[in-house]
């Protein structure tokens, strides 16, 4: 290969290396590499919290042709760390693109490289497992670069939380409905329920989703002690998404044992999930590859209804160490792992997936209106004392 300005490899730590054409920006990241198997909505998840650290292939070929825009952003900042596609399209065709998705890459300091085989590529994370790699322009030191990318830490042990946790609490402003009688207006639930949200990556549109079924959202950093939440006297405690190894996040663990001890609801979303089943005594383990994109079949068991959901984790909850009390309210129909729990006989629940899609389908948003009507129970019982 004759190196050019636009050369990019992806370097991976098993020693293969992928060469193609550079976009984005032109420097070199190391992460985790995985696949996702989402058609559309690159953007959204480009912007993922839960992507820090990580680099993503895309399986989907051509990825960018409509461009990015300001409001499909799920974070304010991108911190995944590369994106590897088969084409990169030249040319955008929606009306609401604000750039191409190489110039968004740019000013947000992700490389990305195109003209790979991404179906060798995927093939190869499937067999052998997401693995550690680099995005990189320097093609003519890849014995540099492997030597790097083996030197860069392993997913498991890593606390990424503090690299997208908010600094400070603040309220999520939730635009102002008119009356409910003005017939010329929306007919939106007045956020009559509040709840503190812990951010361990949070993306935007749980908190959409959350103003959608009546609720405001103050959004704590993660080492909010519970201690603080509880003066706030909220309705209910949302754990949200976000990145790395849910065991290392120890203190959110604690945090939310102290939390449990209360009688509030509480909902935890991927991340939240695993860090709630950890503080009710059970354990997580790492999944070969993980569950990424849009397409993952999902089973209610009280009901038996099947529902095709978003995921992006690469640890799940073992069953075998739930303990008395907790159960598996879903299961994931691909491979059996847990994708959600439940606590009898109190409002406490989580799964593992993402109800609030962006993308993805919306086959699950009926889990922020159960988690609205606990709010709304718990506050009736706190009335009535």
């Amino acid at each position: 290969m004759n190196p050019t300005d636009e050369s990019a490899a992806l370097v991976l730590e098993n020693g293969e290396i992928f060469l193609g054409r550079g976009f984005g920006a032109r420097t070199e990241l190391m992460g985790e590499v995985v696949f996702n198997t989402s058609i559309t909505g690159y953007q959204e998840i480009v912007s993922d919290p839960s992507y820090a650290g990580q680099i993503v292939v895309m399986t989907a070929t051509q990825i960018g042709n409509v461009g990015a825009n300001a409001q499909d952003t799920e974070a304010r900042q991108v911190v995944c760390a590369g994106l590897a596609v088969r084409e990169c399209s030249p040319q955008v065709s929606s009306w609401r693109s604000e750039r191409t998705l190489s110039d968004w890459l740019d000013g947000s300091g992700v490389p990305g490289i195109e003209e790979i085989d991404t179906r060798a590529l995927t093939t190869m994370l499937r067999e052998e497992g997401a693995m550690r790699g680099a995005i990189t322009p320097h093609v003519d030191d890849l014995p540099g670069v492997l030597a790097r990318v083996l030197a860069w830490p392993k997913m498991d042990g890593l606390d990424l939380v503090p690299r997208v946790t908010c600094a400070a609490s603040y309220t999520w402003d939730a635009p102002t409905w008119r009356a409910a009688d003005d017939q010329r207006a929306p007919q939106v639930p007045v956020c009559d329920r509040h709840v503190v949200a812990y951010d361990f990556g949070i993306k935007e549109n749980i908190l959409r989703q959350l103003r959608d079924v009546g609720c405001r959202a103050t959004v704590v950093p993660a080492r909010t002690p519970a201690a603080e939440v509880l003066d706030m006297a909220p309705d209910g405690v949302f754990l949200s998404n976000g990145p790395g190894d849910p065991a290392a996040v120890t203190y959110a663990i604690a945090t939310v044992r102290e939390l449990l001890s209360s009688t509030l609801p509480v909902f935890g979303i991927c991340l939240g999930h695993q860090i709630l089943a950890l503080a009710l005594g059970a354990r997580t383990f790492k999944l070969p590859f993980g569950h990424h994109g849009g397409n993952h079949p999902v089973k209610e068991l009280a009901t038996g209804k099947v529902e095709i959901t978003a995921q992006n984790h690469g640890f799940a909850v073992d069953p075998a160490s739930l303990p008395e009390g907790v159960s598996v309210s879903h299961t994931n129909l691909f491979d059996g792992s847990v994708a959600g729990i439940m606590v009898a006989g109190r409002p406490v629940f989580g799964v593992q997936y993402h109800p609030e899609a962006s993308p993805g389908p919306h086959d699950s948003s009926y889990l922020f209106a159960r988690f609205r009507a606990a709010l709304d129970a718990h506050a009736a019982e706190r009335a009535s004392r």
